[in-house]
């Protein structure tokens, strides 16, 4: 396997702490900061093109590893990783006290439907639900509408006679003699997995687990999900759609993590081996394997969580993160210092941009828009004559046609070597030699001759295509949760963003750029940021008039518990912060908002330390989320309750670490390269600058572009890029924004 990046040499004596300073355990300047663990510690990244590897110990030192991901077999990929950033670092796999792990495994088995054969029981009566759905239209006036097709067919889908009322009441006891044909099913035909959704389990879920004791009794060694336990929660579609896709994936992703794990033991590894859940906090093998639908989002989490952390390093009270791979973008929202969390996400969608056309999930996951747009996304022209890139990736094989792999399609990658982003001799820190021939062999048949361009224009066309989409994307899901871009930081992040964040930033009206240190792997030193954590979530119907508070503060302090219990078991310690929160609305709507509550279990008594009851807090706290995201609120309408969320986490250990000042560090330019500048500048000539040499705090005005192993990144006329103390690259418009 050849590594595809450069191991950071320079980076290991920026990242140095100052031990004297800080006792060699402290790194604390701007109290946000926290001790600094010891040892090292792995984070590992697999994506649809670049697995990313993140080695650091806890005196600052650090290595990165990028490679080709091994679609096949994952895992080769990450102990080829694991062995090349061990090597550079000149320790033993031994040494490495704790590994960290996101994978697409899961995602893409739903994706490419590559999961298991699944079998789905319901109650009586309701069989049809995955097929039916939400009986909305996300496309109104379509008459052809694609609706995302189920993952279980029907065949497939079997009922028992049971029936339970809103309040768990048992209105049907489950009849076991109804689940007889399961049982024949599960002997007679090649199941590999369960998922069990009985209407209103989440209330009561006794029937759900008396019937995985009867599955259990026919084949002790069957995974079966229960929706009582992946997703507690009303509304019967999400819950069972959720339920499905983790019954649907559990299998691939149980075999892979075990193999993994067995492999890195054989290889010498004795640490701890976690894993990054969707929400951004960390868990347990045995966490995921059980809940495997909750890893669906666990990569772009991790870059997240990086870009969450530079934005409380870099002062960015309100930042977008911008994280472009080689295969998709991800776009996420962040306001002081924390990303935008929601419970619904959709996997799959057959329009690309349109709730509702993809398979609903209810899990907590870090909110973000994500299109197919990378670096390997391929190009070409649609049936009305206009440039179209992705959501179709050339990925990691063959990859894209400047790769000399194999690939002949046009790629945003192809279009960059064109533009001169890219220097064909300097790809991946040189240890990849790219062919800019046959970038604009690809880049002139599928683009330029289909619409008479030269290659050149027809570079500079797929390039502001995808930043526009990117854009547009990231628009539409500021407006959908009523925000903006003004006054925002744009984080750039993942081996391409650097490369088109100065003209996404030109788009979107933003005048701030940050590409942190370590941006092409961001990810995977997200995992390294993340706290452990794990969130639970719980329907119970309340209004704030009439709150049954011994109720509320029963079943919060139950989720507390198995929240905590989860924390401490991959922790060794209980979580050391535990935050509630409610999913709320006005009486009479369809639809809820999430309303962070006290600290305090609700209690009738007004709290000592404040003149406001528990319930007057909450009304205040829901006049306030409803404001941010709608208006003014609404008075004298009553306010309900519909879900409860109890998140318990236990923060790493992790030290902001200065950059030092470097007299003797020649910061001069290190030759120059042609590019076209997109904005409108047309060819400009650029000085071309190593990242590793340039001195905190010492300017560079575009255009100019700064080199290092996984990324370049592209200052453009009018802005001025300036290192920062911790090693980020700080791009400030000075310059009137184009049009």
């Amino acid at each position: 396997m050849k590594v595809l990046s450069g191991l950071h040499t320079e980076y290991e004596r920026f990242m140095q702490k100052d031990s004297a300073r800080n006792g060699g355990q402290d790194g604390t300047e701007n109290g946000g900061e926290r001790r600094a663990p010891t040892g090292w510690r792995l984070g590992v990244d697999i994506g649809g093109t670049f697995t990313d590897l993140a080695l650091e110990h806890g005196d600052g030192t650090f290595r990165s590893v990028k490679l080709l991901t091994t679609g096949a077999e994952p895992e080769r990929a990450v102990l080829d990783g694991v062995a090349a950033a061990c090597k550079a670092a000149g320790i033993g796999l031994a040494d490495i006290r704790q590994i960290i792990h996101g994978t697409t495994l899961a995602t893409n088995a739903m994706i490419e439907r590559r999961g298991a054969d699944t079998l789905f029981v319901t109650t009586e009566g309701f069989r049809d639900v995955l097929e039916m759905g939400s009986e909305s239209r996300f496309e109104q006036y379509d008459l052809n509408i694609v609706k995302p097709r189920p993952l279980v067919r029907r065949a497939r889908r079997l009922t028992v006679r049971e029936r339970l009322d809103v309040n768990g009441k048992a209105l049907i006891p489950l009849d076991e003699a109804s689940v007889a044909p399961v049982l024949a099913a599960i002997a007679g035909e090649r199941i590999e997995s369960v998922a069990i959704g009985l209407l209103h389990s989440y209330a009561n879920p006794a029937h759900e687990r008396r019937l995985r004791a009867l599955i259990r009794e026919a084949d002790p060694d069957l995974p079966v999900s229960l929706s009582c336990e992946v997703s507690p929660e009303m509304r019967e579609y999400h819950r069972f759609s959720t339920t499905v896709a983790n019954a649907y994936v559990q299998p691939a992703v149980a075999a892979y993590l075990r193999r993994l794990e067995r492999a890195l033991a054989d290889s010498g590894f004795a640490g701890a081996l976690m894993v990054m859940l969707s929400n951004g906090g960390l868990a347990t093998l045995d966490t995921a394997i059980r809940f495997p639908v909750r890893l669906i989002e666990s990569g772009p989490a991790g870059g997240a969580i990086y870009a969450a952390d530079v934005a409380r390093q870099t002062g960015a009270a309100r930042a977008v993160s911008f994280d472009m791979g080689g295969t998709t973008a991800k776009i996420c929202l962040i306001d002081e210092g924390r990303p935008q969390a929601a419970r619904d996400f959709e996997v799959d969608r057959a329009y690309r941009f349109k709730r509702g056309s993809g398979l609903p999930l209810r899990i907590p996951v870090v909110e973000m828009v994500e299109i197919g747009a990378g670096g390997g996304s391929l190009c070409g022209v649609d049936g009305l004559g206009r440039i179209a890139v992705g959501p179709r990736s050339a990925g990691s094989d063959p990859g894209p046609a400047c790769y000399g792999r194999g690939g002949g399609g046009a790629t945003v990658t192809d279009a960059d070597v064109a533009l001169g982003r890219i220097d064909p001799a300097g790809f991946a820190g040189g240890t990849m030699l790219l062919n800019a021939a046959a970038a604009e062999r690809a880049l002139a048949a599928d683009v330029g001759a289909p619409l008479g361009l030269d290659t050149a224009t027809a570079a500079f066309g797929i390039a502001e295509m995808v930043d526009e989409n990117m854009a547009n994307a990231a628009r539409e899901h500021a407006v959908e949760h009523g925000k903006n871009f003004e006054g925002r930081t744009l984080i750039a992040f993942g081996g391409c963003a650097p490369l088109h964040a100065a003209r996404v930033a030109d788009k979107l009206g933003i005048d701030r750029i940050v590409v942190p240190r370590g941006a092409g792997v961001g990810s995977a030193i997200g995992f390294l940021r993340a706290p452990v954590a794990f969130e639970v979530a719980r329907s119970l119907y309340q209004q704030l008039e009439t709150l049954d508070a011994r109720a509320v503060g029963t079943l919060l302090a139950a989720m507390r518990d198995e929240a905590a219990a989860f924390v401490e078991t991959a922790a060794g310690a209980p979580p050391e912060k535990v935050s509630y929160a409610a999913y709320m609305r006005y009486r009479g709507q369809s639809h809820e908002i999430v309303v962070p509550l006290p600290d305090a279990l609700p209690d009738a008594r007004p709290d000592p330390r404040s003149p406001q009851s528990w319930t007057d807090a909450v009304a205040a706290a829901y006049a306030a989320a409803y404001r941010r995201q709608y208006g003014p609120p609404i008075d004298g309408v009553p306010l309900e309750f519909v879900a409860w969320t109890v998140r318990a986490e236990s923060e790493m250990d992790t030290a902001a670490n200065r950059v030092e000042g470097a007299p003797d560090r020649d910061t001069s330019a290190a030759g120059q390269r042609r590019i076209v500048d997109t904005a409108g500048s047309g060819p400009v000539t650029a000085r071309v600058f190593d990242r590793d040499r340039l001195r905190p705090g010492e300017p560079v005005a575009g255009p100019a572009i700064v080199v290092e192993a996984q990324t370049s990144t592209i200052v453009p006329p009018g802005f001025t890029l300036t290192p920062d103390a911790f090693g980020s690259l700080m791009l400030e418009r000075v310059a009137e924004k184009p049009t």
